[in-house]
């Protein structure tokens, strides 16, 4: 009996290629190796090649010998970034991309910690991400009983990537919030969870008659100690225990993601509670769309399900949330990365 053998042109050949060009089995390999691409971007991250490119191109040769790394094997990785849109090939070299560029340490808005991140303390537990959908638990507790926050405690190397990821990470998000929102209609602004005070002093930055209040735990204020001024305030706290500082306008990003429904609703009903009634509420989040669409935030998400129990949510999730915890949804002002503020004021 013989057997027929079904090359890749065979298979591809008698599929229907969709309005992108793609066919089933093209989607498929993509989304089964995605693997590939984010290996490869991790290690040219890591060897620092962007860093190494300027603004005129290099050979794979130039680049490899700038960076210690093998020119062959550095050429067919760079081979499939360019694929992905990360460099470009141009007069017989290399040249960057405005995705690439981010991928420097000395960008502004650098992603390269967010990127080795992925490999340096997420990528395992993702490997076990049958665990969260059989369970709907973390499967990063299965590596770690003690929980995502506690690891980062019990590991200061790792912490010190997740940090660098975080805060690169954010930049993009301030820049895109500092850009796209009116400020100076605020006498005095809060930021609850506000960590080392970036976005804060950003928004003081860019809204000199304002005056600004910190607040985060002791110990995180204790660190963000270099940031106070005569504008800028700390003042220490548990949002789940301590009451919170009076405010014409509370920020608060990138804080009620890390948290399932009942302890969000108590940290905005906490906010509430605080708020006077012709106070803002300035929701900075990443907004899963309600359409089918790949996004980043339905991603992320994943990382939340996968790490800490916890969710990113749609446009409606977050106006039922809101409405919960004391606050009108009024608007959504998009700024960018999958991210918006989603302003409400107290009822």
């Amino acid at each position: 009996m013989r057997l027929r053998r079904h090359t890749l042109s065979n298979l591809r050949s008698t599929e229907v290629a969709d309005t992108m060009g793609q066919t089933p089995f093209d989607v498929l390999s993509k989304a089964a190796q995605g693997f590939v691409a984010s290996s490869c971007v991790y290690a040219v991250a890591h060897a620092r090649i962007a860093d190494a490119l300027g603004d005129t191109p290099k050979s794979a040769q130039d680049l490899a010998a700038a960076t210690g790394t093998h020119p062959g094997a550095l050429a067919r990785i760079l081979r499939v970034l360019c694929g992905e849109g990360i460099f470009e090939v141009r007069d017989h070299g290399y040249v960057h991309t405005p995705a690439s560029r981010l991928l420097r340490q000395d960008h502004p808005q650098s992603v390269r910690g967010y990127v080795l991140s992925v490999m340096h303390i997420f990528w395992e537990p993702f490997t076990k991400i049958d665990y969260s959908l059989r369970t709907g638990r973390p499967a990063f507790n299965e590596f770690h009983p003690d929980g995502f926050f506690q690891y980062l405690n019990d590991h200061p190397d790792k912490a010190r990537i997740f940090d660098d990821a975080m805060t690169g990470k954010a930049q993009g998000q301030i820049a895109g919030a500092v850009a796209n929102y009116d400020f100076s209609r605020f006498g005095r602004i809060a930021d609850i969870g506000g960590g080392r005070g970036h976005l804060l002093q950003a928004v003081l930055k860019a809204t000199p008659n304002a005056k600004g209040i910190l607040f985060d735990l002791p110990h995180v204020v204790e660190a963000a100690k270099a940031a106070a001024s005569d504008r800028l305030k700390l003042q220490g706290g548990d949002f789940f225990k301590d009451e919170m500082p009076v405010a014409d306008a509370y920020m608060i990003m990138q804080v009620i993601h890390d948290w399932a429904d009942e302890d969000a609703t108590r940290i905005l009903t906490g906010i509430r509670r605080a708020a006077p009634p012709d106070a803002k509420l300035l929701l900075i989040e990443l907004l899963v769309p309600e359409t089918p669409e790949r996004d980043w935030a339905k991603e992320v998400d994943l990382f939340m399900l996968v790490f800490l129990h916890s969710l990113e949510r749609t446009r409606s999730e977050y106006q039922q949330l809101l409405a919960r915890s004391g606050f009108r949804l009024e608007s959504v002002i998009d700024i960018g990365q999958s991210t918006a503020i989603l302003e409400a004021v107290p009822i």
